[in-house]
């Protein structure tokens, strides 16, 4: 069952305009030297103040313009025991083992209907996911490499599937499938990307973080997904998670995985779901009932931050990494969906 949790409050408090990105880093698909899950383990619980710092965010616009907004915590439980986990961290070699895991979905009646309509391609060469009529969900890598905004990202765009019509709509002779999906693509008209993201550039990049809104210029009229906190491995059926995106290895197709988690920390999921680069910035999703009803639904918990290579006792091992969404990302999150944090009292 999806558990009600109340959200602490992100409210706005000033906002400075900066100087306009360069928008010239190299997008970089896999990050070295990220702090590992016992690193992870390590790292003392953030302060109050720390919290305002990390959730502040920074704002780009279409004309190239960006502002910083500073914001208020309200109502947020630190709870120090939060970051360990029970369970002994699993480790194997991240690669597409023996039998590819990865289902791709060619057939109309799938690809246009919940849930997987609701998966997009970002222009950088992300995946992203639908969370309201007019915006999308995706990681910040995609479109910030910690120092400077990415080559393309100021002319950011995101592509809705549409499924081709060959000529006129008949089926020609020869042709197996007449479903690969188009894009119908939307221009961006603002990004959010929190702080946090730009916090540990020097060192470790703050894979915490690694996750970002981007509002579309026009609204869609598709059904979105709703964004769910993130509940423990324990409080999943099977520890199972799913998501849909666009690997770069099977171009112009949309591909669906779900596996199970190896470990957690309090902000990250580690897993060996197959994936390849151009599936990140995916939304994670699960199942659950909802509380006192019949129905099941499904929510976004995280977002699939890709394949990083983490630093354990001195020795790099591989994951693939997915940022959870915490009851403080949410708020962050919603509250960047509805502008303010009224609609956000309730995960």
């Amino acid at each position: 069952t999806w558990h009600l949790k109340k959200i602490p409050q992100i409210v706005r408090e000033r906002t400075f305009s900066l100087d306009s990105p360069k928008f010239e880093a190299k997008p970089k698909l896999e990050l070295n030297s990220v702090c590992g899950i016992e690193c992870q383990r390590k790292l003392p619980m953030p302060s109050l103040s720390d919290l305002k710092n990390l959730l502040s965010y920074e704002t780009v616009f279409e004309n190239g313009t960006r502002t910083l907004t500073e914001v208020n915590v309200l109502g947020a439980v630190l709870d120090p025991a939060a970051n360990t986990t029970t369970r002994p961290p699993l480790r194997k070699k991240r690669q597409i083992y023996g039998t590819d895991s990865r289902f791709s979905i060619y057939d109309k009646r799938f690809m246009t209907n919940f849930p997987f309509n609701t998966a997009v391609k970002v222009s950088t060469g992300c995946s992203g996911i639908l969370v309201s009529p007019k915006h999308v969900l995706t990681a910040a890598h995609c479109l910030h490499n910690g120092k400077d905004y990415v080559k393309g990202s100021k002319r950011l765009r995101v592509g809705l599937m549409k499924t081709k019509s060959r000529g006129n709509g008949r089926k020609r002779k020869g042709t197996k499938r007449n479903g690969l999906p188009s894009f119908q693509w939307t221009r961006v008209k603002s990004t959010h990307i929190p702080k946090g993201w730009f916090k540990g550039v020097s060192g470790d990049i703050a894979l915490d973080y690694d996750y970002a809104v981007l509002e579309l210029k026009r609204p869609h009229k598709r059904k979105y997904m709703e964004l769910g906190i993130s509940p423990t491995i324990k409080m999943m059926p099977g520890s199972m998670i799913h998501f849909s995106g666009f690997d770069n290895d099977r171009s112009g197709q949309l591909v669906y995985r779900f596996c199970s988690i190896s470990d957690e920390s309090n902000d990250l999921f580690y897993q060996y779901c197959d994936a390849e680069p151009g599936s990140t910035g995916s939304g994670i999703y699960l199942r659950l009932k909802e509380p006192n009803k019949k129905k099941w639904k499904r929510k976004i918990i995280a977002v699939y931050s890709g394949h990083q290579w983490v630093d354990i006792n001195g020795e790099q091992q591989d994951y693939n990494v997915a940022v959870r969404i915490t009851p403080l990302k949410y708020a962050q999150i919603c509250f960047w969906i509805h502008g303010n944090d009224g609609n956000c009292t309730q995960g």
